[in-house]
């Protein structure tokens, strides 16, 4: 009975995140990215093209070029987007044609560029964690990876650096280098929503006194260690590594330690953006 409430909640929650990071684009949009004529990739940058050359509403022009991708999406990649994607192909050209008097929160091209790019990635973000997407470019660039082999990633970059280029053309220069600010700040807005900030450290040890640093991490810093499998590439020579994960405020405490143990040890360091388990979140 728990499992099914938790269910329930968490199916609630992702279609929260829909509608509200839908809501947050939408916003970010009409109060950054259209004012300063930042076409920053998307639906939303083409609608940002065609604002500036006929005047046209960016929530019907969205609306013109989401459905029609959504149903091409449905028909060429299967009925893997669901309603929660159908809704967030709805809301956001919604909000963007209710929000679309209000007035602009600044008049700096560079200043739009970079918070509109954090406000969109925010919203994208969340309607990532919602297991859903906004339609637009993102299927289309599904559908020419389906077809074409080219990679996706090479695909969205076909496509969003096009409409970067459009916006060089239609407005000038700046305003194109404006466009690929805002969609370098959107992307690594995504990547912060998806994986947080890295508040973990993943810490690899090669130490000739595995014993000892083992020892003295459970002593005084109470983390588990894991040990792995190596081989000495040069000697050949079977050289186990210990692998350890610790929050970011404990890393100094844990650098000091290896050094007082084996001064020798050689340590590799990388952020762990996510950790579930013991001793950390909750799998």
């Amino acid at each position: 009975m728990n499992h099914q409430i938790h269910d329930v909640r968490e199916s609630i929650m992702e279609y929260v995140y829909v509608v509200v990071g839908a809501a947050i684009i939408a916003i970010g949009f009409n109060v950054f990215l259209l004012p300063n004529q930042v076409a920053s990739g998307g639906v939303s940058g083409i609608s940002t093209i065609l604002h500036g050359l006929f005047g046209w509403n960016p929530g019907f022009v969205q609306y013109a070029f989401n459905i029609p991708l959504f149903i091409a999406g449905v028909l060429l990649l299967g009925k893997k987007f669901g309603i929660k994607s159908f809704i967030g192909t709805v809301t956001l050209p919604l909000i963007v044609l209710l929000t679309n008097s209000w007035e602009p929160w600044t008049d700096n091209p560079l200043l739009g560029a970079l918070f509109g790019g954090i406000v969109v990635g925010l919203g994208i973000g969340l309607v990532f964690k919602g297991n859903a997407s906004t339609g637009g470019t993102d299927l289309l660039a599904q559908i020419i990876t389906k077809y074409t082999g080219i990679s996706l990633g090479t695909s969205v970059l076909l496509i969003d650096g096009i409409i970067a280029i459009s916006a060089a053309i239609v407005f000038d220069l700046e305003k194109g280098l404006y466009a690929l600010i805002g969609l370098y700040v959107t992307t690594k807005t995504i990547d912060i929503i998806q994986l947080g900030f890295s508040q973990s450290k993943m810490v690899y040890i090669i130490t000739m006194k595995q014993d000892e640093v083992r020892d003295a991490i459970y002593a005084e810093i109470e983390r588990g260690v894991t040990k792995l499998p190596a081989i000495g590439g040069y000697t050949g020579e079977a050289r186990p590594v210990l692998m350890v994960v610790v929050y970011q405020t404990e890393f100094t405490k844990l650098k000091q330690l290896i050094k007082s143990v084996d001064p020798s040890a050689f340590v590799i360091v990388s952020n762990a953006y996510e950790v579930l388990g013991e001793g950390f979140k909750r799998a």
